[in-house]
């Protein structure tokens, strides 16, 4: 097997890890609702845990043996493979709009990824360093306010995921830095990269994790899915010499491209807003079905024995009389008299 398609192999079985892992996560999210970011009680989100690890390791052994050009694009196929994994283990289908949207911001994102040229290796300064982590962090603290400070579930759990989103693609950013500058004689010269790498791997899954609760499955996942690429590529941009190919074309390329993928996390996120919206209820309707009656006042003339039947008037010419039990303690049978004109009635 050549290295090429050993490392189309191991980015596959990546985008399969990283989609069950999601499928976890949303499910604990919806069976653990009171445990938002971290239901440790829960086998299943430790499994979700170790196939997101697992993604992770597959998806570094891919870039080992294959260009970034490849893997990273293959990458973006974690939705694709999500939703029909989802229909399939956890009978959560996905409609049409939802494919749609899915499938847009698949394509668009590939191809953003495809466009982006690895640049030139300048490794950023200490100083650059502190000054990215602290962008990084404040970013996460004004997405994760933004998400509170709004009422619709699906809303709040895109902007958690964005957050997500930059936490992963910034801590792969750090990781870059260490692999780079890496030296087995001083390996504690990096400690301070290395637990930036850790704290934001931590804030991204326990966003992420919170992103799924009460917005299902696909739109929460589409916005990692693009936000954390996108935040590498943009620090990649700004800190490491990299660019897009073809020049100015790739750039303008690149501008489609995001608006491709942008366009399908809108259309995610309206698929889920608008099967949110509380259902219609037929008024009149009661809940078994049946008609819905205000329970009228019997009728009892003077000096007759209260809930006899035997004892109720008889209705009036040219009245409607609806009879119905009435849910007494008693044997006695109550007659409700309504009135409305009969038709031919004076």
């Amino acid at each position: 097997m050549s290295s090429l398609a050993l490392s189309v192999l191991l980015a596959l079985a990546s985008v399969i890890a990283y989609a069950a892992g999601a499928i976890l996560q949303e499910y604990v999210a919806s069976t653990a609702p009171s445990r938002a970011y971290a239901p440790v009680d829960r086998p299943g989100w430790w499994a979700a845990v170790a196939l997101n690890g697992t993604g992770a390791a597959l998806h570094v052994a891919a870039l080992a043996y294959g260009p970034l050009s490849v893997v990273q694009p293959l990458g973006a196929l974690t939705l694709v493979f999500a939703l029909p994994m989802a229909a399939l283990f956890v009978h959560r289908g996905a409609g049409a709009r939802a494919w749609r949207g899915a499938l847009l911001a698949t394509a668009g994102l590939a191809g953003l990824l495809a466009l982006t040229d690895g640049g030139t290796g300048v490794t950023p300064g200490s100083g650059e360093r502190a000054v990215l982590a602290a962008t990084a962090f404040g970013a996460v603290a004004l997405l994760f306010l933004a998400a509170h400070g709004v009422h619709r579930p699906v809303l709040r759990g895109v902007l958690l995921a964005a957050a997500a989103g930059v936490s992963f693609g910034i801590a792969s950013v750090f990781t870059k830095t260490v692999a780079e500058d890496w030296a087995w004689s001083a390996p504690l010269r990096h400690w301070p990269a290395l637990l930036v790498v850790g704290v934001l791997a931590v804030l991204g899954l326990l966003l992420s994790q919170a992103a799924y609760r009460g917005s299902g499955l696909a739109a929460p996942l589409a916005t990692v899915t693009v936000v954390n690429p996108v935040a590498a590529s943009a620090v990649g941009i700004a800190l490491f010499g990299e660019g897009f190919r073809h020049g100015a074309l790739g750039a303008v390329l690149a501008v489609v491209c995001g608006a491709v993928a942008a366009a399908g996390i809108v259309l995610l996120t309206r698929e889920r807003l608008g099967g949110d919206r509380p259902g219609r209820t037929g008024g009149g309707r009661a809940a078994g079905g049946g008609r819905s009656r205000t329970p009228a006042a019997p009728v009892r003339g003077p000096g007759r024995r209260a809930g006899s039947h035997a004892d109720a008037p008889g209705p009036e010419v040219g009245e409607r009389v609806d009879v119905g039990t009435e849910a007494r303690a008693g044997t006695d049978l109550e007659v409700q008299v309504r009135s409305g004109a009969v038709a031919g009635g004076s």
